[in-house]
């Protein structure tokens, strides 16, 4: 792929004027060419766009399925194509390593960057994948860059490590170039910016904050796991098996949705159509695009509502089933919101429900909200501003919620006891505040175990989460340490590292 060259007197020069991007290539026999410059510049910024790329959908795993239904609802078929997105930047990553890694070789021992055009080519290409990939989730989902600053505070210590290894790797090639110059501006040149790198990640801790670096004594209780549509990564969504099994798995209380059935039948259902959770394509092909909220209860409860979630495997991570739990997925039907009532009560389970309006030309498009008030006879949390004055007058012993933040005397004055809130708003959050006034805090939706870490560290007091069977297992938060082990692992790791750069630069002078 790459063919040799003889080796260069000046096997410093191409190596530090390409790399550094500070010098034009020399025109000697062996040196670079304007256009390999160009193109090794090229390269490194390919590289570093697609390992942001890569790290913040790595680190975006937890809102996967929200993306796989974004694109259910706008593409009309299900495919898990955020999986499809994480391989294909990884191997896209590698790639482009790979011929960083070539490349580096090649300038250390001064050799021309030969690389064929179809390499060139598709480093082009994927420079270009990356931006619009970058710039794609910049304005389509923006509050994603939340989520990749809330994982810094648990990875940036790693990241911090990695990079001072990275520095010693670096010391063997910056030491041989700096001690066979004869210019002292050159010798500037190369140490200048590697002792400056060197000393930011030196002191960079200084600047570093974490929830998690603390002592574990200050560490609250952990925090309560909502069950968002049930268990549905060992369930179908919003089925009567899917609560069952959440209630296996401690859960504190359920999460849910409801919509009104065309005569008036509350029942359990996400989306406004039954085209992805139901069989209702093969049973009713023609309706299949209509409303969930327009049918009859007597047909709703004809239909399945668990054979899709073999067909469409909506999770990445989904354990096994057994046999015995297959059959029972496959047998799932509609739920009831008089039955699911029931249920929770049974079990002492407190409910937050989203409550659709019924559509346009729906005869319970008005009443729908005294429909369910009837049926209601459990713990619920009230989250929506919409009708609220309307339930605390008739239900006053419902648990009023905010879905946003707000000052505490506005919270008092509405009788609010909880806020339920987005999980990318968790660096904002006063928690001592809100606690102080004894207000609660739920946050939604975390799955990863990662999150739950930081949400914990936080003082979060409960989750909206998919993952029950998962988080019920953690008995602490990851990357839990005090100010102590952190400032010891800082010392010692500055230590090892001048320690092994100056023995490089002494072997090498």
């Amino acid at each position: 792929v790459i063919p040799p060259y003889p080796v260069s007197q000046n096997s410093h020069q191409p190596f530090i004027f390409c790399l550094v991007g500070l010098y034009s290539c020399r025109w000697k026999k062996y040196s670079q060419k304007p256009d390999e410059c160009i193109f090794f510049i090229m390269l490194l910024l390919t590289f570093s766009l697609w390992f942001i790329f890569l790290y913040m959908w790595s680190e975006a795993k937890n809102d996967y399925h929200n993306f796989d239904g974004y694109a259910y609802g706008n593409l009309g078929f299900w495919f898990q194509w955020s999986t499809f997105v994480l391989f294909l930047s990884m191997f896209l990553f590698f790639y482009i390593l790979f011929l960083v890694t070539i490349a580096l070789c090649l300038l250390l021992e001064s050799q021309q960057l030969y690389l064929y055009m179809g390499h060139k080519a598709a480093v082009f290409l994927f420079l270009c994948l990356s931006i619009m990939g970058l710039s794609s989730i910049t304005l389509l989902w923006h509050k994603q860059w939340n989520t990749f600053y809330l994982s810094f505070q648990i990875t940036a210590p790693f990241f911090h490590l990695g990079a001072i290894f990275i520095m010693i790797i670096l010391a063997w090639p910056v030491s041989l170039h700096f001690f066979r110059m004869n210019s002292k501006v050159i010798k500037v040149l190369i140490l200048f910016p590697y002792v400056a790198v060197l000393l930011f990640l030196f002191f960079i801790p200084l600047g570093l904050h974490s929830p998690c670096i603390r002592e574990k004594e200050t560490l609250g209780p952990k925090p309560e796991l909502i069950a968002h549509r049930g268990a549905p990564m060992v369930a179908p969504e919003n089925t009567e098996m899917a609560f069952l099994k959440s209630i296996q798995h401690g859960a504190h209380g359920f999460e849910t949705d409801v919509t009104i059935s065309y005569d008036g039948v509350p029942f359990l259902m996400h989306d406004s159509t039954l085209k992805r959770t139901t069989n209702v394509e093969s049973l009713y092909p023609e309706f299949m695009y209509e409303e969930a909220a327009m049918f009859p209860w007597s047909h709703l409860e004809k239909l399945n509502s668990g054979k899709w979630f073999f067909e469409k495997k909506p999770f990445f991570s989904m354990p096994p089933l057994s046999q015995e739990d297959r059959n029972l997925a496959k047998r799932q039907k509609i739920y009831k919101f008089i039955d699911f009532l029931k249920l929770a009560d049974q079990n002492n389970k407190s409910i937050i429900f989203d409550l659709y309006r019924p559509p346009k030309y729906h005869p319970y498009r008005n009443s729908f909200i005294y429909l369910v008030e009837q049926v209601l006879r459990v713990q619920v949390l009230w989250l929506p501003n919409a009708n609220r004055n309307y339930v605390q007058a008739n239900s006053p012993g419902f648990q009023q919620v905010l879905g946003y933040e707000a000052s505490i005397k506005e919270l008092q004055a509405k009788n609010i006891v909880k806020l339920n809130l987005d999980y990318r708003t968790l660096a904002s959050i006063d928690f001592q505040k809100y606690a102080e006034a004894n207000i609660t805090i739920n946050v939604w939706v975390v799955s990863e175990p990662w999150l739950f870490s930081l949400a914990w560290c936080y003082g979060v007091n409960s989750v909206t989460t998919n993952a029950v069977h998962s988080l019920k297992a953690l008995n602490q938060p990851y990357f839990l340490m005090t100010p102590q082990e952190y400032r010891t692992m800082w010392v010692i790791i500055d230590v090892v590292a001048t320690f092994l750069i100056s023995f490089i630069f002494g072997l090498l002078r």
